[in-house]
Formats: C-alpha cells, structure tokens, sequence
C-alpha cells in the first residue's frame, strides 16, 4: 500500500476524471479542481456516467459507485491543495500552461506534496522549473492512458532531480490502482508517443498523399498489423488537437523529418475538427 491518502487532480477533462475516478474508486479522498467550478461539476457528472454503466453491465455495485462519487469532490478554489499527499496535473499539453499551474500549485500546496503530470511529452524537468528547488525532488511525470479506468498501463518519467522515494511512492500506488508501470528516461514524447506518433504521422500523409482511403488505411492496420483500433481512429479518439500538441513538442525538441506534424493534421485543427469530441476529424461521428 502507498502512503498517499488525500489526491488533488488539476483538471477535469478527457484525463483529468479519468484520473480522478481511478483514485476514487480505490479508496482515495479526491478534489477535482477547475478554475471554472461548471468544469470540474462537468467532470464528475461523467465519472458518474461512467459508474452507472459500470452498474448497468454488472461490473459494481450501486453501493460502491455512491462510495466512490462520494470520495470526489468538486472545487474552483486552487487553495484547497494545501491538503494533498498528491498532486496531478491534467491540462492541456502546453509548456508555459502547464508551468503557470504548477507555480501557483507550488505557493499553495504542502512542503512534502508530490507533484506529479500527466504530460504525454514534455520534459519532466522543463516543468520542474516552475518550482521551488525544494520541490524538484518530489516531481515527477506519472502519464496514464485514454480511457484511464480502462487502460491498464503508467508511463514514468523521472527526470534527474526526481529521488528514489517519490519514484517508490509512484510505484506503490500504480500498483494498488491495478496499473502496470513502465520507465522512461526524460525525453520528449517518453516511450511511448516516440512508438505512437510517427506512426499516426505517417499515416496522415498516406492519406493526405492519396496512397489510400481513411477506412483501407485503418483496415490495414487493424486486419495487417493486428492492432485494437486503425491509426486515423485512434487519432479522432486521442483528439486531433491532442495529437499536434505532442507532434509539435517532438518536432520542436527533436527536429526529426518524421516527427513533423502532417499539414492534414494542421488544417483539421485549425478548422475546428478534433476529432470524436467535435464530431469530425478523420471521420464523421457518430459513425454508421
């Protein structure tokens, strides 16, 4: 068992209540914050959606989907971190975002917190920078996957101020949420957005070039190369906006040609269409 007890989660998106109902569910006392309070209810009405139909399915009881909505709760206020053993971060892939929060986090937060982000490729201890000296030791990078309740797998990054015990405490409690842990050193993108994203990249410009359909290229995939889900759909279901976040830390960071954000992937964005979330993106939602 960890020694973590009380968790704050900044952020209530796609990651963030994932995050949050993972915790939750496992016992923890979890304070989901956003400065606008409407998100972080918005937030915890989908960890509810996703319990219901858990119960629905048979999967738990409505005694503990009540149990563990009741550990969750919902606050605007930043100030309510100063009673955390843990503290994640769940916002949006943005270097200079991420290190606004992490300052602020940083004033308001315990001396011994741990801080950790759930960032999918920018360095651990570029946004170990926001902090005090004092607190580098206890940062570190904890990236969990889309749909979090689901996906059984914690990517940890440690960068070079980051102790053995925060690694231990980290470890300790992926294992008790059920989660398998891998290592990565820090560098952009980890492990796995290094496997992940030139191979999405890629198959952007075989489809901007014309080599193949949307649907023949997820087919080849899926039917070729065995994989869950095609390239293209997995990208709608990452989120568009997602995907060229990360393209563009491992472009800027790395300046490999392969890893450059396909100019498809660039107009998407711009004209709105993230993917899933919005509707459209590779494919039109919901599909037939």
């Amino acid at each position: 068992m960890s020694d973590i007890g009380r968790i704050f989660v900044a952020g209530a998106g796609l990651m963030g209540h994932g995050i949050a109902q993972v915790h939750a569910a496992m016992g923890h006392d979890v304070t989901l914050y956003e400065p606008d309070g409407a998100r972080a209810q918005a937030g915890l009405e989908r960890i509810a959606g996703n319990l219901e139909r858990s119960v629905a399915k048979g999967r738990l009881t409505a005694e503990d989907r009540a149990a563990t909505l009741a550990r969750i709760t919902t606050t605007d206020a930043i100030d309510l971190v100063a009673g955390a053993d843990l503290v994640i971060e769940a916002v949006f892939e943005d270097l200079e975002v991420k290190r606004a929060l992490w300052r602020e986090l940083d004033g308001v937060a315990g001396p011994d917190a741990i801080f950790a982000s759930n960032t999918s490729s920018i360095a651990i201890a570029a946004l170990a920078e926001a902090v005090s000296p004092a607190r580098r030791e206890r940062f570190i990078g904890m990236h969990f996957f889309s749909p979090v309740p689901v996906m059984p797998l914690i990517e940890l990054i440690r960068a070079d101020t980051t102790s053995d015990a925060t690694v231990q405490a980290i470890r300790a409690l992926a294992a008790e949420l059920g989660k398998a842990v891998i290592v990565s050193a820090d560098r952009p993108g980890f492990i796995v957005n290094r496997i992940l994203m030139p191979f999405l990249a890629d198959a952007m410009r075989i489809y901007e070039q014309g080599v193949g359909s949307a649907e023949d290229i997820d087919a080849g995939a899926r039917i070729g190369l065995n994989h869950p889900m095609g390239p293209l759909e997995l990208a709608d279901f990452i989120g568009l906006d997602v995907c060229l976040g990360i393209m563009r830390v491992l472009d800027a960071d790395l300046g490999l040609a392969h890893l450059r954000p396909p100019a498809i992937l660039e107009q998407l964005v711009a004209a709105g269409h993230l993917g899933q979330k919005t509707g459209r993106g590779f494919y039109t939602y919901p599909r037939a």
